[in-house]
């Protein structure tokens, strides 16, 4: 018969190995994880391994031990345990009562006591014993059967000690392992031994002599004059040193390996909850689900028309509907193919696709009764591509009460992705992950709770007019842009990419002619090699394969040599060409617009992004990145491109947030900031700055809002540090509310982890408590910019939302087709102009009240770039 297994960790020891073998590890609200995780990963591989019948951890009391009593210097050199593992040392012994993992802890012992006890009384009762820890000492504790796991690099490489191993390894046995650690004594734990002993010197004496006291009685008989004088001088030291290191196996406490087995009767849902509040996710898998309530998915499919005009009767008040699309981001593919609805507990499976084949119109007009039924409350998860599926089949989605993607992400903003499967895991502990009918049935019963859920969370966060009246309406809005698409003339497109293919052409030659041979300007490599070893410029920076040709090196290098000009020209057009020229063909669809994807759930600060392709990332900075925009023209010859951008936001919601009578003073009275923040900076008249004042006021306008340094300052705008620096101090001195604002938000979010916007969007910033001084900087120049960025995305999104309902409500024909940051792009008719500018403006500039006012500056164009 099998010995039964008793795994014994040695809590601290293990928790300290975990914290510093890792990286910094923090979850959304900033506690610290890397140790717990280290730990957890150590736990389960032994779990896997050992299999063990019982599982014990013991930890360290704060309290003084019988060594410290006996020897006050006994530890006294370690350092206090940093705050970071501190704060994790609580949770780590939650997770082990979830566990039904028994802990030990006595005060006057150390954990090596109650482990060495531990040991010996199971080893005592025929039980094989494991000890896992990353201290050394407890190799004292090896026998046959008793194994001594030593954590090695990482967490979980290991090495296993038995009696025998030690006796072939280290040539002493583990009883003799403490009388060499007594005469070499142990820095760590501040064990004096014998002066001038080290490890050698330690093996070779026990090896020889069995122990310190014989040692000690054999004294004439070593060799060496200094090492028998201090071995006669320090006996009393040794025999002490080795009490000390000796542990104890006999600590009074009640021991019951009955109560103690490992009987897997954890608290499963309290783990969950646990681990994804410390976002281990890996750690959810190893989690048993038998314990788990089977959802009853019972559903009716519709198998006809008659029958989904039966069934539509049925849905009363509030569904929890989910629709399955096809091809969700090509708008020519973006097809509706089935519906699942949960409605007063009873499930139905819509196949749209089977019923379109067999009465399209039919299918398409009871579903337009459904969807837009205001009356019917519509609740689901991700709906902005139902929105235009829908469309495209003349149906309009009314009726949305609650979107359980955006209020996730509003929730927690730090995911980047809002599946609904992984939602459900993270908040109701539920794991469906197929895509079969009973997996969607499942998917679309678990909506309700998980939308009463997120309706009480979003009320505690106070974000019910950010989601009701911004994020929520917004998805309608984003819909029908991407279904209106923006036109793009071919014919222009076609002419800028032959007109980029001659300047490429022509700048390969320039290049070519300069360097005198002919090589690949792409490569890094050959292109390193021409500049550093046959030009002989100076080498600004080696990379492992080579010498470095980044744009920064480029930059550094531009007068060094014409050469250089000429190549960051080729590579800024050779990417216009491939990005900008062939990568719009590639995305322009049958009806010959480009329908890009608006992203609202991708950003952490609140501004929404756009995706194949990517329309806010057009490059503006030089003439020829502009030339892209005459490629976006209106929908017919009866209209005109309209773009009605902010002036300023940015700065004007610093001004606001800050409270800055100077700044907003500057706002009020229509003065140019970057003008008004030169001549504060500069000490001359209004009248008096200059252009490059001017310019240099305006980099460190933006520069503040995130957290410039003198130094980056320095680089931006070719001036020293010093002057830099200058610079700074001299704008908290004219805006002292400013820099009040800045150093009290860091405070706040260094105190909460988290930073709010006007309207209580929360961006949580683990990084602004890190002990990392590079990392904790990042998080602070975070705190100071996100209420910023993310109040001018908060208002600019609350923008899009009445303008577009504006437009609605007046039965105009034009139409809002694209958002870049603070700018909006409209499709005008040419009769209804007047009406729109006026209407834009009026909308724009009202869409909150701000202690400064805010201003849009309208233009119209024949084409995006004529707008700008």
């Amino acid at each position: 018969m099998d010995k039964e297994k008793l795994l014994i960790l040695d809590g601290n020891s293990l928790m300290f190995r975990s914290f510093y073998a890792l990286p910094e590890l923090t979850n959304a609200e900033g506690i610290h994880t890397n140790a717990i995780y280290g730990f957890l990963s150590m736990l389960f591989k032994m779990k896997e391994e050992i299999k063990p019948d019982y599982i014990v951890c013991a930890f360290d009391k704060k309290a003084p031990t019988f060594r410290h009593k006996e020897y006050s210097e006994y530890k006294a050199g370690r350092k206090k345990m940093p705050p970071e593992l501190s704060e994790q040392m609580p949770i780590i012994k939650e997770v082990l009562n979830k566990l039904a993992i028994d802990i030990f802890e006595i005060e006057g012992f150390e954990a090596d006591d109650l482990i060495g006890t531990l040991s010996v009384f199971s080893e005592g009762k025929g039980i094989e014993v494991y000890i896992v820890t990353g201290d050394r000492d407890a190799l004292q504790l090896a026998t046959d059967n008793v194994k001594v796991i030593i954590n090695k690099k990482g967490m979980t490489q290991t090495e296993v000690y038995d009696e025998k191993r030690m006796i072939e390894e280290l040539g002493v046995t583990p009883k003799q392992f403490i009388d060499v650690k007594g005469l070499m004594g142990d820095t760590s734990d501040n064990i004096p031994g014998v002066p001038g002993v080290g490890e050698k010197t330690a093996y070779k004496l026990i090896k020889e002599y069995g122990s310190i006291e014989n040692v000690l009685m054999n004294i004439e008989n070593i060799s060496g004059k200094k090492l028998k004088e201090n071995l006669t001088n320090f006996s009393e030291q040794a025999i002490f040193s080795k009490k000390l290191a000796t542990i104890i196996t006999e600590v009074p406490i009640e021991i019951d390996m009955d109560s103690i087995r490992s009987k897997e009767n954890f608290d499963i849902e309290g783990l969950r909850t646990l681990f994804i509040k410390l976002q281990f996710k890996s750690f959810l898998d190893k989690l048993p689900r038998g314990h788990e309530e089977e959802i009853q998915c019972n559903y009716k499919e519709i198998a006809d028309v008659e029958e989904l005009k039966k069934f539509y009767k049925l849905f009363k008040e509030t569904i929890f509907v989910l629709f399955k699309i096809e091809n969700e981001t090509v708008y020519s593919k973006c097809n509706l193919k089935d519906i699942y609805i949960h409605c007063n507990n009873e499930n139905f499976f819509i196949p749209v696709d089977k019923l379109m084949e067999l009465n399209r119109e039919k299918t398409i007009e009871i579903l337009k009764d459904i969807m837009e039924n205001l009356n019917i409350k519509k609740i689901s998860h991700g709906v902005k591509s139902a929105y235009t599926a829908l469309r495209k089949l003349g149906i309009e989605l009314k009726g949305l009460a609650s979107d359980t993607e955006i209020q996730a992400y509003l929730i927690d903003s730090s995911k980047g992705e809002y599946k609904l499967e992984d939602i459900l895991e993270q908040y109701l502990f539920k794991s469906v992950k197929g895509e079969e009918i009973e997996d969607n049935i499942k998917k679309v019963i678990l909506l309700e709770k998980l939308n009463d859920v997120f309706h009480e969370k979003i009320e505690e966060l106070n974000m019910n007019e950010l989601l009701y009246k911004v994020e929520q309406p917004l998805i309608e809005v984003l819909a029908s842009m991407e279904t209106l698409g923006f036109k793009v003339n071919r014919e222009i497109l076609n002419g800028l990419g032959e007109k980029f293919s001659l300047e490429i052409d022509e700048l390969k030659r320039d290049i070519y002619e300069l360097s005198q041979e002919e090589f690949n300007i792409n490569s890094p490599k050959q292109l390193g090699k021409i500049l550093f070893e046959k030009l002989d410029l100076p080498v600004v920076k080696k990379t492992k394969t080579g010498y470095s040709t980044n744009a920064e090196v480029l930059e550094k290098l531009l007068d060094k040599h014409p050469i250089i000009e000429k190549i960051m020209n080729y590579r800024q057009i050779t990417k216009l060409y491939s990005t900008y020229v062939e990568g719009l063909k590639n995305v322009i669809d049958e009806d010959g617009k480009i329908h890009s994807s608006f992203n609202q759930t991708v950003t952490t600060t609140g501004r929404l992004s756009s995706t194949e392709p990517n329309l806010q990332n057009i490059p503006i900075k030089y003439e020829m990145g502009r030339e892209i925009r005459k490629v976006f023209v209106p929908e017919n010859e009866e209209c005109v491109i309209l773009s009605a951008d902010y002036s300023q936001i940015e700065l004007r919601v610093l001004a606001h947030i800050a409270g800055d009578e100077n700044m907003i003073n500057a706002f009020k009275h229509h003065s140019d900031i970057h003008t008004k923040t030169a001549s504060e900076v500069f000490g001359v008249p209004i009248d008096q700055v200059t252009s490059l004042m001017r310019s240099r006021a305006k980099a460190v306008n933006f520069g503040i809002v995130y957290g410039i340094s003198d130094f980056s300052l320095s680089q931006d705008i070719k001036v020293s540090k010093k002057e830099a620096k200058q610079y700074i101090d001299t704008y908290f001195e004219r805006y002292p509310k400013v820099k009040e604002y800045l150093d009290n938000i860091i405070e706040k979010g260094k105190e909460n982890s988290y930073v709010e916007t006007i309207l209580n969007r929360r961006r949580f910033i683990p990084e602004i408590n890190s002990s990392n001084k590079i990392v904790k900087s990042f998080g602070e120049r975070l705190a100071m910019n996100t209420p910023i960025q993310g109040s001018a995305a908060d208002i600019i999104k609350m923008a899009m939302v009445n303008v577009y309902k504006k437009l609605n409500e007046k039965a105009l024909k034009s139409s809002l087709i694209l958002q870049v940051h603070d700018e909006l792009i409209l499709n005008v008719y040419k009769d209804e102009l007047e009406q729109v500018k006026s209407m834009i403006k009026d909308e724009m500039e009202n869409v909150v009240k701000l202690s400064v006012p805010l201003e849009v500056d309208i233009n119209v164009g024949e084409n995006w770039y004529g707008a700008k």
